[in-house]
């Protein structure tokens, strides 16, 4: 039995008339089967070769639970899928139907998933165990879904004209932490459906489970992507068993006709559709209810007059013309197939420019290969690699004077970026300093802009360094026995206390300087490949050798920050290991100040000043002013002797020498002093350590790779090429390579041109004999 679509009026059934009759329709089954075997085709082709464009197909999303599944074996006529609760689905499904009135039998054949062009024909018990065994392999891997189409095409009598993508069962898991791996299903799911409804060309099939429609369960995720359900068709499941649930005639009514503002959206043909698919499985084990796909499609039809008869008894009146139509898997399967097989016939005009194009990005590429494949020889090869060195190292001094082609946006780091990849500058407190008070921290950058935002950031830590506590138990700890007296050196103590507080202190961030550097280096590397991709001036298909350039720039890189450091090293090592009180005024005039600011007044805040010292001259020489009975001790030290204080001098110094030499006893003045000469020594070590890092890693990190990178990546290479140039180049692989690559691209046009003579005769029928309208639709 088949139907046509807009038939026309009946005619006198004459002998002559019926031969026409049987004519017309020879010829426009022979279309209709170009049309679909084209369309598969180029779904095919756009599978294989991920060609830009698609064949209109149906989408099939709902949840585990909402008869998914079983909903398409109804659409097919028989039962080959894996069904039951839970996930079951775990790969996308393609099934290509086309109706044979022939075909007594479902004939089906599975595609390679090797080579899309071959197909290998299938019982349906060979194809449904394949799904399964598929589905339980997946189920044991980590991943445990796959966004790989198992490809099937379907030839059958009682077969819809459709293509169908049944796809995972979308999961609602519970939430709290002992769900954590189902949730983690739950998201995998929902991206890979996501991805297959972006394609525009295909029509959503939305499948709900409820009898409330302000519950959108599966239309919540259909309407991320298709907010509008423009290309959506809804349709409520198992309305056998929702049947039952209403109570009143008005809540079947709402139901059936639900508020467009309830649905949210323009749904493809108005309203919802409503299914109901009979439980029981095909075979002939004792299990099974069906015995063959005959009985499965009867009992479909059955269940459907049961729907409408029990619809009718809830309402007390007759359903409509217009509500029957919306009701039972046949009229949501040929309102699928009309659908379809306009979409099909109107991008049959659109689908021949796009062939066009993809035939020319075709044969554009089988040009670069047959380039590629006449330079494999030694002398051009080596002309390559040269070349190469040079636009790659004009790339690299590009970034580092400052480039705006490499965009931000993918190539760029924050500073927040930048401390997690890179390491962070962190005191012994382990506190960061904030990245807000750093300029440009919010901006991604890269290169020579990045490396100075670095240093500006280790200058900033680095200078608000403060000298770590000062114990009283460091100080008794630190002064000794000397060699030749068991008396106090608070000079010497206040020495050994600050270097060893400054080399604790900077040394973490020489390292950690070294570190970051050495990242934001790096990173020139990947930019440097992006703009010379951009700018048409890569080597594609020398992989060896680009690993080589990459190698020797890295090993460079880790080189030169390595010898720079243990220049670092060896400063702060002579920084900390030998105090010069004043370069300048030979210690005298440091000595001198300090004396004078400590033996002036016995009131705490006089005893001693806490002017940072500096590895230059002080300052300042002036004095505090004293009370005029006080005597410097500075003028002892010189030789000048008051005639009028000498006894209060004399009296003052043995104060001064009990309290400091020969007392073990730490008062409060000595532990000022010390004190005041550990912060001034701590202070001047962190400015020479400050100046002198920056200068160093400027010297002999960043100017080596402007002055001795090339000359050393040139030596590697000539070097590489005179031991081994097969190997720098891979040539036996590359050969081989590029003529695989152009034995597919030889393929693919091939494919591109048969389908483009195919559309083109289809377009030049649908346009001249057949109208869109006179196509027969198959039937149960």
């Amino acid at each position: 039995m088949r139907q046509q679509i807009n038939q026309p009026a009946a005619t006198s059934a004459t002998p002559e008339r019926a031969a026409m009759d049987v004519g017309e329709d020879g010829v426009e089954m022979e279309a209709k089967s170009k049309l679909y075997e084209a369309y598969n085709e180029l779904h095919g082709l756009a599978q294989e070769f991920r060609t830009p464009f698609d064949a209109p197909a149906v989408l099939v999303v709902g949840h585990q639970t909402d008869g998914k599944s079983a909903l398409v074996e109804a659409l097919m006529g028989f039962q080959f899928n894996h069904v039951g609760g839970g996930t079951k689905t775990r790969r996308p499904i393609t099934l290509h139907m086309k109706y044979d009135p022939d075909c007594e039998t479902p004939c089906c054949h599975l595609v390679s998933e090797s080579d899309p062009a071959v197909s290998q024909e299938k019982s349906l018990a060979e194809i449904q165990a394949y799904i399964e065994a598929e589905n339980l392999r997946l189920e044991r891997e980590p991943s445990q879904f796959s966004a790989k189409e198992i490809i099937i095409r379907i030839e059958y009598k009682y077969c819809p004209n459709l293509t169908l993508i049944d796809t995972p069962g979308l999961i609602a898991p519970a939430p709290g932490r002992k769900n954590r791996a189902l949730q983690t299903q739950a998201r995998a799911v929902e991206s890979l459906v996501r991805a297959k409804m972006q394609h525009k060309e295909f029509i959503i099939l939305c499948l709900e489970d409820c009898s409330d429609w302000s519950n959108a369960t599966t239309r919540r995720v259909v309407m991320q992507i298709d907010p509008e359900l423009s290309r959506t068709v809804i349709v409520s499941t198992k309305l056998d068993t929702k049947i039952p649930q209403f109570s009143r005639p008005s809540d079947v009514e709402v139901f059936l006709s639900p508020p467009a503002s309830t649905l949210d959206g323009f749904i493809l043909g108005d309203s919802p559709f409503f299914t109901s698919v009979p439980s029981g499985r095909v075979g002939v084990g004792g299990d099974s209810v069906y015995r063959s796909n005959d009985e499965f499609k009867e009992a479909i039809i059955i269940r459907e007059r049961d729907d409408i008869a029990a619809l009718e008894d809830k309402l007390s009146r007759s359903l409509s013309e217009k509500e029957k139509s919306r009701i039972g898997v046949s009229r949501l399967r040929l309102f699928l197939e009309e659908l379809l097989q306009k979409r099909y016939m109107d991008s049959v005009p659109l689908i021949i420019p796009l062939l066009e194009k993809e035939y020319r990005s075709a044969t554009r590429k089988l040009t670069e290969v047959n380039h590629e494949l006449s330079t494999v020889d030694e002398i051009k090869l080596k002309e390559q690699g040269r070349a190469f060195h040079d636009l790659f190292l004009t790339k690299l001094s590009l970034l580092l004077k400052g480039t705006v082609v490499a965009p931000p946006d993918k190539f760029g780091e924050t500073l927040q970026d930048e401390r997690v990849n890179g390491g962070a500058f962190t005191g012994a407190d382990g506190l960061q300093f904030p990245h807000k008070l750093i300029p440009n921290a919010g901006m991604r950058l890269y290169g020579g802009a990045q490396y100075h935002r670095a240093m500006a950031e280790f200058r900033f830590v680095v200078g608000g360094t403060k000298c770590p506590p000062i114990t009283r138990e460091e100080i008794v700890n630190a002064c000794g026995v000397e060699d030749v007296h068991d008396g106090t050196n608070y000079s010497r103590t206040a020495c050994v206390i600050a270097v060893a507080k400054a080399r604790d202190t900077f040394e973490p961030f020489l390292h950690q300087l070294g570190t970051r550097l050495l990242h934001i280096l790096k990173r020139l590397l990947p930019i440097s490949v992006y703009l010379l991709q951009k700018d048409g001036q890569y080597l594609s298909g020398h992989d060896v050798f680009l690993g080589r350039v990459a190698s020797a720039f890295n090993n460079f890189a880790e080189s030169t920050e390595k010898s720079c450091l243990e220049k670092c090293m060896e400063d702060l090592a002579s920084t900390t290991r030998y105090v010069t009180w004043s370069l300048h005024n030979k210690n005298r005039a440091g000595l001198r100040q300090f004396l004078d600011s400590f033996g002036g007044t016995d009131h705490p805040s006089a005893a001693v000043h806490t002017q940072e010292m500096s590895f230059g001259p002080l300052s300042s020489d002036k004095q505090d002013p004293k009370q005029k009975g006080d005597v410097k001790l500075s003028h002892l030290a010189s030789g000048i002797e008051p005639s009028n204080c000498i006894q209060t001098t004399e009296t003052r110094l043995a104060d001064l020498l009990d309290s400091t030499l020969w007392n073990r006893r730490l008062a409060p003045s000595s532990e000022r002093i010390v004190y005041a000469l550990v912060q001034q020594i701590f202070h001047g070590i962190r400015e020479y350590f400050l100046a002198s890092a920056e200068l160093k890693f400027n010297c002999f990190l960043l100017m080596p790779v402007v002055d001795k990178l090339p000359a050393l990546l040139r030596e590697d290479l000539e070097s590489a090429f005179e031991d081994d140039l097969d190997n720098v180049f891979d040539i036996t692989n590359l050969r081989h390579s590029l003529g695989q690559a152009k034995r597919d691209i030889e393929i693919e046009l091939k494919r591109i041109q048969r389908l483009k003579e195919k559309f083109k005769k289809i377009n030049e029928q649908l346009s001249s004999n057949i109208a869109p309208g006179s196509v027969p639709i198959s039937s149960w």
